[in-house]
């Protein structure tokens, strides 16, 4: 089994030397140690020395050479807009039950909940459901969105 010992943020790694994909979901892509297939169907162990936020574009660096490109998975999503509410209350609310929040300009994205949809709407947001690659804020406590901060040697 292949293993990939080493993160590195994209555009940081060789794109040449790219020796396959892996399409993980946004709890996959914080982990340490992890038994992965590829996107190829090659099993793949991540084996690092410690837990990092693996972003879309990343490369794990291989024992025998090369790198195996991160790409995030689509995943079942909740999109949430203002209508009465104004995002800001929403992002409050939200922020203060700790979910991880993805944050657009018009919009927050989380993971797909019943009971928090319910509480959305009822503070006067609207929810869709959305099916796409989720990629939350980091947290104030895991380095800010510098992702220079999300690898240790770099």
């Amino acid at each position: 089994m292949r293993r990939a010992h080493t993160a590195r943020k994209a555009g940081t790694w060789p794109a040449a030397r790219q020796a396959g994909t892996v399409t993980l979901s946004y709890l996959e892509r914080h982990r340490r140690r992890l038994r992965l297939v590829t996107d190829q169907g090659e099993p793949l162990l991540l084996d690092l020395a410690k837990a990092v936020l693996l972003g879309e574009g990343d490369g794990l660096e291989l024992d025998e050479g090369g790198f195996v490109e991160v790409r995030a998975a689509k995943e079942a999503l909740l999109e949430i807009r203002a209508g009465t509410a104004g995002l800001a209350r929403l992002a409050y609310h939200l922020g203060n039950r700790h979910l991880p929040i993805q944050l657009l300009p018009d919009a927050l994205l989380i993971r797909d909940d019943h009971v928090i949809a319910d509480m959305v709407r009822g503070l006067g947001g609207e929810v869709r459901a959305v099916t796409v690659p989720f990629t939350p804020e980091a947290g104030a406590y895991a380095g800010g969105h510098d992702h220079s901060s999300r690898f240790e040697d770099e």
